[in-house]
């Protein structure tokens, strides 16, 4: 599947936030709290950002931290948008059905990336069949395993050791020592710990 391949520390730096959640990133922007490119710390090339320009931010910047490409990311919004409800807090919901951020957010991988090389390579199980497809989309009462011979693969068991033990939160549970996981609920948009303002990406596609 595409994705991005460019370098993500100038993304963080553009977004002035370590939304790829390694620890590298944040030692990155306390090394370098500025733009990236040549003027990127120069306050005399630092323009006031138009209205357009926020909205685009803020649209590239939820699509950065789920690791989707435009053409993916503007399917998922043409398809919220359909569904009955608010169209902001629907797309949210989407984002977090998908497979490889469900693996990301019950800990058996360190970052949605990482979620998604794992998913890739075949070590998730959805209700007993192996998927590797990062953009299937989970549905309540789903069960997620990581494969019996996936198990002793150092990348998951060094994940798990540094994540939490019991999900934070209240649309997973979590069996770590069973390398399981339930997907309760489709989780309520004030419940998705995101710093995005989804009404700006909801404006920036309504013009």
């Amino acid at each position: 599947m595409a994705r991005y391949t460019g370098p993500k520390a100038k993304i963080c730096r553009k977004f002035g936030e370590n939304i790829y959640g390694t620890p590298k990133y944040d030692r990155i922007l306390e090394k370098k709290n500025y733009l990236p490119g040549q003027h990127g710390n120069s306050r005399r090339f630092r323009k006031k950002m138009s209205d357009y320009g926020i909205h685009l931010l803020e649209k590239q910047k939820l699509r950065h931290i789920y690791c989707l490409l435009e053409k993916q990311f503007f399917n998922y919004y043409t398809k919220a948008e359909k569904m009955p409800g608010v169209t902001g807090n629907n797309l949210l919901q989407i984002l977090e059905r998908r497979l490889d951020n469900v693996v990301y957010r019950m800990g058996f991988a360190v970052t949605r990336m990482q979620s998604r090389q794992f998913v890739n390579h075949g070590h998730c199980t959805v209700n007993g069949k192996r998927v590797n497809i990062p953009s299937y989309l989970l549905k309540p009462g789903d069960v997620i395993e990581i494969k019996e011979k996936s198990r002793t693969c150092s990348a998951i068991t060094d994940a798990m050791d540094i994540t939490s033990l019991t999900s934070p939160y209240s649309w997973i549970t979590v069996e770590k020592d069973k390398f399981r996981g339930e997907f309760v609920a489709v989780p309520v948009a004030d419940e998705i710990q995101i710093n995005v303002d989804v009404r700006l990406i909801v404006e920036f596609y309504s013009k």
